[in-house]
């Protein structure tokens, strides 16, 4: 059975300084292409957030969710990728979708994720997903345990904020 099929076209005449040169000039557009995060604050661990989500849990008689680092850590992977993208997004680039963040901060199981864009705090967050009905399931899930939140600012404007929400079990 043939899985993939290739084709070899030599290169004409090519020496060895115009490879190099070419190599050096894709070298310098990959580096111009790198992405690096802003730097952003988890409010995974603060406990306005855990209580806002177990008094909303509460509220459908589920129990509360516990912070958790790597969840946090996925979080705050996509709020930077947004602020550096300036768009809210769930996939904001190819290998960033959220299937492989969640993978590559190991995360094993059933995780969903609630992301915003805007200039509100914690609270005006909670509420804007709770009035969602997408965002409000993901939040009463009764399959996830643990959450992490995460934001990071916007460069050019310090009160717009991107959020993150990832919850998993």
């Amino acid at each position: 059975m043939i899985i993939a099929k290739t084709e070899n076209h030599p290169i004409p005449n090519l020496n060895r300084r115009m490879v190099l040169t070419g190599l050096v000039a894709l070298a310098g557009l990959a580096a111009c292409s790198t992405v690096s995060l802003p730097t952003g604050e988890g409010a995974g661990v603060s406990s306005s957030a855990t209580s806002t989500l177990a008094s909303i849990r509460a509220s459908a008689g589920l129990a509360p969710l516990a912070p958790d680092r790597q969840l946090e850590q996925a979080a705050l992977q996509q709020a930077g990728y947004m602020a550096q993208r300036r768009r809210m997004s769930h996939t904001t680039g190819w290998g960033k979708d959220f299937a492989s963040r969640v993978k590559g901060n190991g995360i094993a199981g059933a995780a969903a994720e609630n992301i915003a864009e805007g200039r509100f705090d914690l609270e005006k967050l909670f509420d804007i997903w709770v009035h969602s009905s997408g965002h409000r399931r993901n939040m009463l899930d009764p399959r996830f345990t643990r959450f992490g939140l995460a934001y990071v600012r916007d460069g050019s404007d310090g009160n717009l904020r991107y959020w993150s929400l990832v919850l998993g079990k």
